[in-house]
């Protein structure tokens, strides 16, 4: 598997609006889009960074993984995202090594991408996303 770059990071907060503020206000970066992806239960408002993004991540119901997680770990990362060519592929080969996937097909992401995130127990702790544009 050949991983292209960083597609971005996401981070869980309570409002993508307080957190757009820092990113806008303090770091100079402007929000390119803010959507709704109602397979997730999550509201996005994205940043660009050179060729990365960051994804400021706000739960829009109680069953939304954001919202557990803040529960659980409080704001902040919740995971890094890399780009690949061929999710499909990426996938049969991390399963093939025994890596514990969260999803065995990729599913709809933002902006019309494909996205398949990989457990942190096989990660080093870290919820990874793979994203195929």
């Amino acid at each position: 598997m050949k991983l292209n770059r960083i597609d971005h990071i996401g981070i869980a907060v309570n409002s993508i609006e307080s957190a757009g503020n820092f990113f806008s206000e303090i770091l100079s970066l402007k929000p390119y889009n803010v959507e709704i992806i109602e397979s997730q239960k999550v509201r996005v408002m994205a940043f660009k960074i050179g060729e990365s993004k960051i994804e400021v991540l706000e739960a829009i119901s109680d069953e939304s993984p954001i919202k557990k997680f803040i529960e659980k770990k409080g704001e902040g990362i919740h995971h890094i995202a890399y780009e690949v060519d061929n999710i499909r592929d990426a996938l049969a080969d991390l399963e093939n090594q025994g890596v514990f996937l969260i999803d065995k097909t990729p599913r709809n992401g933002l902006h019309g991408t494909k996205i398949a995130f990989i457990h942190p127990k096989s990660s080093a702790g870290i919820l990874t996303e793979l994203v195929e544009r």
